[in-house]
């Protein structure tokens, strides 16, 4: 019961105050940056709307397991629909930071096509990924079955991809920002800053997605690996948010 209702309750409520966290960001944000251009606006209204409504599956599903269930240990195998659209809610939240962070390449690096393209491959890829990881979940309802029937790499693969394309990004900003360097202490003081909140963002999402991924290889027949994933697309939310409202303070 620990490894299954019990880590998808703790997975729930931890999402819950991560939840609490991007609302709480994105208050900040629309108070210290009134004038920031509309698509950026767009951009942070959209995560916070995907989510929240994340959120809402988070608990449609365990409410599925624990109270309609209540008492059918082997329910633990079931895949109600709304886990599999946390699946899909998590990567469009990937790939919402990951344009977001492509975008901040191309930019830094004077619009370098292959390095972009390689990131934007990578979170497309992990997009389609997870889209049929998503359709094949909908489809079998019950992770035993969606694994006989060849899915189960497809869902590792997509967790892969995003911790790939997280590296790379994470690389890719360093060597950017680092190699912008001047002889001016203070504009290095806020290149330093920058490099910091790039490599933290970093390695927060990409252990995030580690961590789920080697417990569904390792530990597929409980729940760990959901709990956690429960929590990946809300720590890249609050990535980007901390991301835009950091600029205030390094400045």
């Amino acid at each position: 019961i620990s490894t299954t209702f019990g880590a998808v309750i703790l997975g729930g409520l931890f999402a819950a105050l991560l939840c609490g966290v991007v609302i709480a960001q994105a208050v900040v944000y629309i108070k210290m940056y009134p004038k920031d251009p509309l698509k950026v606006k767009l951009l942070v209204t959209l995560v916070l709307s995907l989510d929240v409504i994340h959120t809402g599956f988070i608990w449609t599903a365990i409410w599925d397991w624990i109270v309609i269930h209540y008492g059918d240990t082997s329910s633990i195998d079931l895949i109600h629909w709304s886990v599999a659209f946390t699946i899909m809610f998590t990567a469009i939240l990937t790939f919402c930071v990951h344009m977001f962070l492509a975008h901040r390449i191309w930019l830094l690096s004077h619009k370098n096509y292959l390095l972009t393209v390689v990131i934007l491959f990578l979170a497309f890829s992990r997009l389609i990924s997870a889209t049929a990881t998503t359709g094949g979940m909908l489809k079998y309802a019950r992770f035993s079955t969606f694994r006989a029937h060849g899915f189960a790499w497809i869902f590792t693969l997509g967790l892969a991809l995003s911790c790939v394309a997280d590296i790379l990004i994470t690389a890719s900003l360093f060597v950017l920002l680092h190699t912008s360097r001047s002889g001016q202490p203070h504009f290095n003081a806020v290149i330093d800053a920058l490099i910091l909140y790039a490599f933290e963002n970093g390695l927060l999402t990409c252990i995030g997605t580690v961590a789920s991924m080697i417990c569904w290889i390792l530990m597929g027949n409980n729940l760990i690996f959901m709990a956690l994933h429960f929590g990946i697309g809300k720590l890249y939310a609050n990535s980007l948010l901390a991301t835009l409202n950091a600029r205030r303070v390094i400045q």
